[in-house]
């Protein structure tokens, strides 16, 4: 018996990309195969598919290691774990959590030599990886795409390598930078706290827009951050490669004496409507010392009802004004970024990005990737096989409570494997729909050219 019959979901957004097959060619793997009783490719899957189904730790593998559905999505053969060498593990298919720990142990190195951590993974694969899973799946390249960048704090609760206090957040924690497209990952940097929030940027951004352009290259970017992004030198590289770019910027005495005729206009026009008013400036502005030219900065004068009043915001950007006006720019392209905190909360909420505990900051960097590449499985789950269900924008907690917790049962007979769901499942139709779409989408990918 297991609560965990949706598992087999993921397998089979697994088999749409060859996620995790693709995942164990960006690591090395030293052991000795004569004693090897879980091979590589096995790990990884049951480390990615249990994120996905919700386990965050790795000791509660210690647990669900029984689990036959598990050792089935898995690809176990021994789904009752009788043929395991040893007499302590027999009725264990899957391996435990000491097992899993060695993936995040293993150094360049040292690994080959090691007794135990000898496997180790190269972040220069994984990284790519992720940008070309996110290629993968869009057979026809779209004209613009937007890369949304964004730094957020990963609270730390003990001596992990990297942890240093933050003034803002109030605690000890890293500062990991995303970069999302849409609702796809497309990088996830683990980095102390005491640091820009823009630093290594430009290096992260050189990578994903350059494998980018290598499979699209007439394809047109967009950056978008907030304003800890605004610094000359990440504008400068934008301008110089042909990307363009909206960021926010801080206001200053000088940029809000720029907009005070409009402020005053939008306060008037706010007492007289009893409701909030706001007007839209552009012009061009360099700082005094900071910015190597004169930049494009739309404004938004706007004047709050009641006792909020005065709300001046900036952005700056080398979009020009013929081809995007002030107001289009900012509330339906700049405010748009918004919609990257969900992608953030998703990967460290319902996918615990955030279970940063291991010492070391490559372990925990790995921790990260893991959590990355569930939120891919989830993802395909939500492009093909929640495709014109009307889920198609379903957070990953509420597809894990409504398509991968499902009671079922495991039968073994002679020649074949028995998997039997609920019968008092309410979404059956809803669970057939999605296994068929992906089905089909994994036909479709594999036959399209690459």
């Amino acid at each position: 018996m297991s609560s965990d019959g949706g598992a087999l979901l993921l397998q089979a957004a697994d088999r749409v990309l060859e996620v995790v097959g693709r995942m164990a060619a960006c690591f090395d793997d030293y052991r000795d195969p004569g004693r090897t009783e879980h091979g590589l490719e096995a790990l990884l899957r049951q480390r990615v598919f249990g994120i996905g189904m919700g386990y965050e730790d790795l000791n509660d593998h210690d647990e669900i290691r029984r689990d036959s559905v598990l050792a089935l999505a898995c690809g176990r053969d021994d789904l009752t774990g009788q043929k395991r060498a040893r007499a302590r593990d027999r009725e264990y298919p899957l391996a435990g959590s000491s097992t899993l720990n060695r993936l995040e142990l293993g150094t360049l190195g040292s690994a080959e030599s090691h007794r135990y951590k000898k496997i180790v993974a190269d972040p220069e694969k994984l990284d790519a990886l992720l940008v070309d899973l996110f290629l993968d799946m869009h057979p026809q390249p779209p004209e613009e795409i937007v890369l949304d960048l964004d730094a957020t704090d990963d609270q730390v609760h003990g001596n992990q390598e990297g942890a240093q206090f933050h003034g803002y957040y109030g605690h000890y924690c890293f500062l990991p930078l995303y970069i999302i497209c849409g609702d796809h990952l497309l990088g996830v940097r683990l980095r102390p706290s005491k640091i820009d929030a823009a630093e290594g940027a430009i290096e992260e951004l050189e990578r994903v827009v350059a494998r980018i352009r290598e499979r699209w290259p007439g394809v047109g970017i967009t950056v978008r951050g907030d304003s800890g992004f605004c610094r000359d030198g990440l504008m400068k590289w934008c301008e110089d490669n042909g990307i363009l770019y909206v960021l926010g910027l801080t206001g200053n005495p000088r940029l809000k004496r720029r907009i005070w005729r409009q402020m005053k206009k939008s306060g008037a026009r706010c007492a007289k409507r009893r409701k909030a008013s706001r007007r839209f400036v552009g012009f061009r502005y360099r700082t005094l010392d900071s910015w190597s030219s004169k930049r494009r900065v739309v404004a938004k004068a706007e004047w709050l009802a009641g006792l909020r009043g005065y709300n001046a915001r900036f952005v700056v950007t080398n979009i020009q004004a013929r081809e995007l006006a002030g107001k289009e720019l900012y509330e339906d392209l700049y405010c748009a970024r918004g919609e990257m905190e969900n992608g953030i909360k998703e990967q460290q909420i319902d996918l615990f990005a955030d279970r940063t505990s291991a010492h070391l900051m490559r372990a925990n960097q790995l921790r990260a990737y893991f959590s990355a590449f569930a939120g891919v499985l989830i993802q395909i789950i939500r492009q093909f096989g929640l495709k014109a269900t009307g889920m198609e924008q379903t957070q990953a907690g509420t597809i894990r409570t409504r398509l991968l917790k499902i009671a079922g049962a495991v039968r073994v007979t002679t020649r074949k494997i028995w998997v039997s769901l609920s019968s008092l499942y309410p979404r059956r139709r809803l669970f057939h729909d999605v296994v068929r779409n992906l089905a089909a989408a994994s036909r479709q990918l594999r036959a399209a050219p690459t």
